[in-house]
């Protein structure tokens, strides 16, 4: 499966740098016939160390990451759901990821602009946040209108749907998203055509700066407001220092980790903002591994093995037999699949087996 998320932000937060380093950071886009070459959109590998052991182990001539496609989206204004700026043209791009990341920016620089005049972090959260509120709300009162027809007919999918919205408005109108609303699995399948943008989950970047007066580093009323708000709405947020990962794109793994000691920068951010992408989206991989590659796929947590061996082919799901399967880990310490097969290691799982996050696995089918 293809996991997109846009990357938004207001002006002179560190968008674009940030999306630069992903890019740079990107695989072999020749390996992901169904990717978009667009420059606004950066293929980029999820770590994962299990995948190099496997690799090595099996002794695999290629060896394929799961991936994260980043949609740099065009800079955010307030106004947008109103059409200010590129208005329309920035929103529909969010309509089309899976899940949202906002940068945010954290750090003090006199040479950097702010747009609101001033950093203020739960601010800048709250314009973009009210500006996707007005824009679902825009979206659900005309749908509301149309649905008038089909309901007053009796149609069955128009009055689930107009059910679902029905819970949805009262939040939307007092200012909050949609993903705050309790809907049932059946209410978010009847909505889902609409990509109401507040549905979608949203990961926090915020956006250090090395050498300049960090928000986290200083503590005090922003700080805790910031903190406050995660808290309350059980948000998910990762750290970052775009300026510092955009220059160690150009310097070799070898000397990174010296770069970060000096610069003060302990973990590669860019590394959690993907890891944290993949959590966000509760996904996990499964892999597949032999001497011609060894492949990382992504699955949704709680798949089936069918419905986790169509990742690979259509046919493992509609002909499915059986998988044998082994956690990676198992599987490295006996050497080799055979190995494992001889120790009575491989187990052989059925139509209702549920995947689990490190599994290797080889499907049979009719």
């Amino acid at each position: 499966m293809s996991l997109s998320i846009g990357i938004v932000g207001l002006p002179n937060v560190g968008k674009s740098t940030l999306f630069n380093a992903l890019t740079r950071k990107g695989v072999l886009i020749a390996n992901y016939p169904f990717a978009t070459i667009d420059p606004s959109v950066g293929v980029v590998a999820v770590p994962d160390h299990r995948l190099e052991s496997l690799a090595k182990m099996s002794n695999s001539q290629k060896k394929v990451p799961a991936i994260v496609e980043f949609v740099d989206i065009a800079g955010l204004v307030k106004g947008a759901s109103e059409g200010e700026g590129l208005g329309n043209q920035f929103l529909q791009h969010i309509r089309e990821v899976d899940a949202i990341a906002e940068v945010v920016r954290i750090f003090e620089d006199e040479d950097i602009h702010h747009v609101a005049g001033e950093v203020d972090p739960r601010y800048d959260i709250e314009v973009i946040d009210l500006e996707l509120v007005q824009a679902d709300l825009q979206t659900v009162d005309k749908r509301l209108e149309r649905l008038v027809r089909d309901v007053r007919g009796g149609d069955k999918a128009a009055i689930a749907e107009n059910e679902a919205l029905e819970k949805i408005l009262p939040a939307l109108k007092s200012g909050k998203a949609a993903r705050t609303v309790s809907l049932t699995e059946e209410e978010k399948l009847a909505i889902r055509a609409l990509h109401l943008l507040t549905l979608k989950p949203i990961l926090y970047i915020l956006n250090r700066k090395s050498g300049a007066v960090n928000i986290d580093a200083e503590g005090g009323q922003r700080w805790k407001e910031l903190m406050d708000f995660f808290e309350q709405s059980g948000a998910h947020y990762v750290f970052v220092d775009a300026g510092v990962e955009n220059d160690l794109s150009d310097v070799h793994s070898d000397e990174k980790a010296d770069f970060r000691r000096e610069l003060g920068v302990a973990d590669d951010g860019l590394d959690d903002l993907i890891k944290g992408g993949y959590k966000l989206l509760d996904l996990i991989s499964f892999f597949t591994t032999g001497e011609d590659e060894t492949r990382a796929w992504t699955i949704k947590r709680g798949s089936s093995a069918p419905d986790a061996g169509a990742a690979i082919h259509t046919d493992f799901r509609d002909k499915f037999i059986r998988a044998d399967v082994i956690q990676w880990s198992t599987l490295l310490e006996c050497g080799l699949w055979a190995k494992a097969r001889e120790k009575g290691q491989l187990r052989s799982e059925g139509k209702e087996y549920i995947v689990q996050d490190g599994d290797v696995m080889e499907f049979k089918h009719s």
